[in-house]
């Protein structure tokens, strides 16, 4: 039985995945580099990003810094000015509360996230945050979510991982918990062939899992 979830964050509690790429394209349009999306999703799931196909067009390492700083500048402008709520999240958390145990692990930088948390409550809900200072290799490698399961004093058996892109799912088989993939319009022509479930919501998930204590 789940008692414990991991959830990932961007794509999953909040809808940022494309702005992280629109902050990123606008970044690199600016020295002359278009950045190719169905590249970049490619590279995502080798957790590779924005900067591999600057590096590609021959972008030298100081100009890649200082357009980075440029890329963050814009996604804080984007986080703080465009919708980014997935509808039913905090109903779905206040319910899964009830019954298992939650957190969060996420490749966001500390900064971004507590940008996006500023005015919501899904963190109320999450015993910690893991974010990406928090740990050394970041997804694909399975370090966040053995650090995660590490946090939690939870077993592998008894824990499920939510994610929304291959580069998360990886990290998660990688250390041995089963995932659940939910479905994110940026993400979704990526390969999930991996994953215990398939769902299109977050409600899906506490479908799962209420169905699991009632088989218990």
């Amino acid at each position: 039985m789940k008692r414990c979830v991991l959830f990932d964050h961007d794509g999953v509690l909040v809808d940022t995945e494309f702005w992280y790429f629109q902050a990123g394209a606008r970044a690199l349009a600016e020295i002359g580099v278009t950045l190719d999306e169905d590249r970049y999703l490619s590279d995502m799931g080798q957790g590779l990003g924005t900067w591999a196909q600057a590096k590609a067009a021959g972008v030298d390492e100081q100009t890649i810094r200082r357009q980075r700083a440029v890329r963050d500048a814009y996604y804080q402008e984007y986080l703080r000015t465009e919708s980014i709520e997935i509808e039913g999240v905090v109903e779905t958390l206040a319910e899964l509360s009830k019954f298992v145990r939650m957190a969060i692990v996420t490749t966001a930088k500390r900064v971004d996230f507590d940008i996006i948390h500023e005015q919501r409550q899904i963190t109320r809900f999450m015993e910690f945050v893991l974010a990406r200072e928090d740990y050394t290799l970041a997804k694909p490698h399975p370090e966040p979510y053995l650090t995660g399961l590490a946090r939690l004093g939870a077993s592998r058996e008894e824990t499920l991982v939510v994610e929304d892109s291959a580069r998360g799912l990886r990290s998660a088989v990688a250390a041995g918990i089963d995932c659940a993939v939910v479905h994110n319009e940026f993400t979704k022509g990526q390969d999930f062939s991996g994953a215990a479930h398939r769902i299109q919501t977050l409600a899906e998930l506490k479908e799962i899992l209420l169905r699991q204590v009632t088989d218990c």
